[in-house]
């Protein structure tokens, strides 16, 4: 499932069921009490703690999208939904959220000028755009800014849960960092090149040989590729393909663009960045 966003000249509410002017808070059902452990009924382990986040976007549909995505990673939770820039700093004053995923074509504001005002009012929640703004001043001010992550529609859950995730490990090593020396400053500053620097697992299912002969062919492909035709080069199901190219695009070493046909969904078609992943694959005709 793919995220996508969408522009129409009258403004979307937050939620399909709020007023106009407010945001959509999550709903919560009361706690059910836990068991009394047992020796037969021990304790089970000591979930991660849930991290709030606040969907920030003007299409009601697309932050419904965003809400379901975030909702299948642990340990996040949707606090609620908020389609401008005023009902977002309301929304963090109320909810009190960890993570803020923003919008920055929202109908008040421009998304960037909420954050100094999130900050002004004693908020430290994080930021993690999402947005079809590809200037390049808006990434820019995005990092100047110190937005956790940027994510451009259109996406998939993948490109999101991996960020995500991601998000978690490194705010748990700072939550956690106990400042001894300029050792555990410099451990915790490069937590995040680290991450990226470090050849990523593959996912579970994912056999390293056919990742090196999807890798391979898509380095040495002239152009970009499609599913289709990287499964006719490898010999693999065209299934098999995308899920081996979706991979390398959620770690970098890939990039996506779309291609429209006449009638139907857009192709995806995948070239290699050159990033590394840490398969370290020679190319054909090499030693």
């Amino acid at each position: 499932m793919t995220a996508t966003s969408g522009t129409s000249d009258a403004t979307a509410p937050a939620d399909a069921t709020a007023p106009a002017g407010t945001f959509a808070a999550a709903g919560t059902a009361g706690a059910a009490h836990p068991a009394t452990p047992t020796a037969a009924n021990p304790q089970p382990p000591r979930a991660a703690a849930p991290i709030g986040v606040l969907v920030v976007d003007d299409d009601f549909m697309v932050a419904r999208v965003h809400r379901a995505f975030v909702e299948r990673v642990e340990p996040f939770r949707v606090l609620g939904v908020a389609g401008t820039g005023e009902q977002a700093l309301t929304a963090v004053g109320e909810l009190r959220p960890d993570l803020v995923l923003l919008d920055l074509y929202l109908p008040d504001v421009f998304g960037l000028d909420v954050i100094p005002r999130l900050r002004a009012a004693g908020h430290d929640c994080d930021v993690m755009v999402i947005s079809a703004a590809r200037e390049a001043d808006a990434v820019r001010g995005a990092v100047r800014q110190g937005v956790v992550d940027y994510l451009l529609k259109p996406f998939e859950f993948e490109d999101l849960r991996v960020r995500l995730e991601r998000y978690a490990v490194q705010r748990g090593r700072l939550l956690g960092t106990v400042v001894r020396s300029q050792a555990d400053v410099d451990r915790v500053l490069a937590g995040a090149a680290a991450q990226t620097a470090t050849a990523p697992a593959l996912p579970k299912g994912m056999s390293v040989e056919t990742a090196e002969l999807v890798e391979r062919t898509l380095r040495e492909a002239d152009g970009t590729l499609s599913a289709s035709e990287c499964a006719a080069l490898t010999g693999i199901s065209r299934v098999s393909a995308r899920r081996y190219l979706e991979h390398f695009h959620t770690v970098g070493s890939a990039e996506v663009s779309l291609r429209y046909g006449v009638a139907g969904r857009p192709e995806r078609r995948y070239r290699f960045r050159g990033a590394v992943t840490g398969l370290a694959l020679p190319r054909a005709g090499r030693p």
